[in-house]
This record gives structure tokens, C-alpha cells and sequence, in this order.
């Protein structure tokens, strides 16, 4: 498999399908009504119709179910839809990332599907890491560029210079923990020295 394109969705006021009955359908309901999407949801799989998606912009489905994820892929290719079929990548055009989010910033992290796990404990310390300090740190940078825009009205040089200088001493440091099991893996690899 081909490392996907990452890429964020404008869903304002975009018809959307979630499709399952789990917490997962649950929590991308959630999250497609907080970007603005007009979200229908298909609790039953096995009466998800084919006119629910005729029009639909982004389809999710959580129940891992090969055949409903086949049928999904021949409708999305057939009705031009994005479509996600979560933990099933074969079937859909679309992963989601992990994500985490504070005020307006979104970072996304994908594995790909290869470890999905390692990205959600990713995602988890960068969570952690975007306190409400952060928020007030992005909200004082917005108000900041609002201001450059009034200061410097006809220099765009001018206001990346000033967003540049405000966002000087800005900086995040990330350690990496590895497993044990890994840890012993890597160092069996490492060349021995012969004394």
C-alpha cells in the first residue's frame, strides 16, 4: 500500500452518512457535526439504502463487514462519494487519522493503518501536550495576525515578518519511548565490537 495524501475536509453544510451502531459511528457523528457537516446516520447496516447516499459528499462506515464494505465501494465509485470503511483500508478511498485538537488546531496522525495503536498513544501525548495554555497561546497569535492585517494593510512582507517575531521562542520538544521487546530487537541488529 501507497503512503495515503494527507488532507483536511471542508464539511461545512456538506451531506454526510454515518453508517453503525458503536461508540466509533458515534464519536465520527460527533466530530462530522463539529466541522459543520449535515450528518445523517444509519444505525442498521443492513438497511443503509442506496438513495441515502446517492447525494452524500462523505460516507463513514464502522461495521467491519467485508460485503457491506464491497457494496459501499461499488455505490461510492458509482455516486462519486468519499468513503471511509473503518479498519477496512481495501475498501474505502479515505483513512482517518488520529486526532488532536485544541481551540481551532487539528493535528492529524496517520500510521497508515499499519499500527493504528502507536497513533492513537500518539495522539493521546500530543493531546495532553495542547493544554488550555496552548489554546490562549493560538488565540493571542490570531488576534496578533487580525492586527498585522490592520497595521500593515499593504505588505504581506510586513505581516509575515511581525506573525514570524510573535511566534519566535515557540517550540515543542517529543521523546520517543520504544518496548522493551523493540529495544532488544534493535540492539541484536547493532554490529558487535570485537575487542
Amino acid at each position: 500500500m501507497l503512503a495515503p495524501f494527507p488532507v483536511s475536509l471542508n464539511l461545512e453544510g456538506r451531506r454526510c452518512v454515518v453508517i453503525g451502531d458503536d461508540a466509533e459511528a458515534d464519536q465520527k457523528e460527533n466530530a462530522l457535526r463539529e466541522s459543520g457537516a449535515t450528518v445523517e446516520r444509519v444505525h442498521n447496516a443492513g438497511e443503509v439504502d442506496e438513495t441515502q447516499l446517492r447525494d452524500a459528499f462523505f460516507v463513514i462506515s464502522t461495521p467491519q463487514d467485508a460485503q457491506l464494505s464491497a457494496r459501499l465501494r461499488k455505490l461510492a465509485e458509482a455516486h462519486r462519494f468519499l468513503l471511509c470503511c473503518i479498519d477496512q483500508p481495501a475498501y474505502g478511498f479515505v483513512s482517518m487519522a488520529a486526532i488532536a485538537k485544541a481551540g481551532p488546531v487539528r493535528i492529524a496522525i496517520s500510521t497508515a493503518g499499519f499500527a493504528p495503536r502507536v497513533g492513537k498513544l500518539m495522539k493521546n501525548a500530543l493531546q495532553k501536550a495542547l493544554d488550555e495554555t496552548f489554546e490562549r497561546f493560538i488565540s493571542c497569535q490570531a488576534a496578533l495576525k487580525r492586527r498585522n492585517r490592520k497595521r500593515f494593510p499593504q505588505s504581506s512582507s510586513k505581516r509575515r515578518e511581525a506573525m514570524i517575531a510573535a511566534a519566535r521562542g515557540f517550540g515543542l520538544d517529543l521523546v520517543l519511548h520504544y518496548p522493551q521487546w523493540f529495544d532488544d530487537e534493535e540492539r541484536a541488529r547493532l554490529p558487535h565490537l570485537v575487542e
